[in-house]
């Protein structure tokens, strides 16, 4: 806008003195300044256009950068292994759900695999890493698509299930049992993997991250002790002194 200003002040001026001069110095006079004028012109169309392409490359590399700080944050809330959300998602989750208020109800399940140890110890990790993979390929189809399913770690999973009840809660959790009945195979050798399974319903036995957490690994500590694939809910326990939760937080 100061270029464009300063443009208009010289041509006034340019102008305002040939008035001043013979009509031979004035015809001459104003070929100058048409000539000066179109040359300021093009110069300040060329400074837009180069300014225009600079902002536009701003504008692409700041685009590149939020681009790469998403993918980077998107990691750090995936496991790797198996392409599902990790610990760190679920109790950024958790937390959201302490800050609503809307009174909805919702559950929380923690998953243990039975057997898994066996598995790595006698055939290796490699194997032990495909069983993980299978299963999580497994919980992905009876999975609902608003629900979280994550890895938390080693052979531990969990499953945040929105809007649902006690009755909702136990066909979800009977889901994830359910679908890990058939063996799982790799390389040849079958694997008899089951799963017990931890419920808290949310928020009427916990609110916080660590509450939620905590209460659902003693309801599935409890399930392990219970059966090979059980379902256990936190509020049919009662928690004994010696009940001691694995999961603080």
């Amino acid at each position: 806008m100061l270029a464009i200003v300063g443009l208009l002040s010289i041509e006034f001026d340019l102008f305002h003195f040939a008035h001043q001069l013979t009509e031979a110095e004035r015809r001459v006079s104003l070929v100058e300044a048409i000539a000066l004028t179109l040359l300021l012109g093009g110069c300040i169309a060329a400074f837009i256009h180069r300014r225009v392409r600079e902002l536009h490359r701003d504008a692409e590399k700041r685009a590149a950068l939020d681009r790469e700080m998403c993918e980077l944050r998107e990691q750090a809330m995936r496991d790797p292994l198996t392409d599902l959300a990790n610990r760190r998602a679920v109790l950024s989750r958790l937390n959201e759900l302490d800050t609503r208020t809307d009174g909805a109800q919702h559950a929380f399940f923690l998953l243990d695999l039975n057997e898994f140890k066996q598995v790595n110890d006698r055939y290796g990790h490699a194997a032990g890493d495909t069983v993980l993979q299978v299963v999580a390929e497994r919980f992905r189809r009876v999975a609902r698509p608003a629900d979280l399913l994550a890895r938390l770690g080693g052979d531990e999973f969990g499953i945040l299930a929105y809007d649902v009840d006690r009755m909702g809660a136990e066909a979800v959790g009977a889901r994830f049992i359910a679908v890990l009945e058939n063996k799982i195979w790799v390389e040849g050798v079958g694997h008899d993997v089951g799963v017990s399974v931890g419920a808290v319903l949310i928020p009427d036995d916990g609110t916080t991250a660590k509450e939620i957490m905590a209460n659902a690994d003693i309801a599935m500590y409890r399930a392990k002790n219970v059966d090979r694939s059980a379902l256990i809910f936190f509020c049919d326990i009662k928690v004994s002194p010696e009940t001691q939760p694995r999961v603080a937080g």
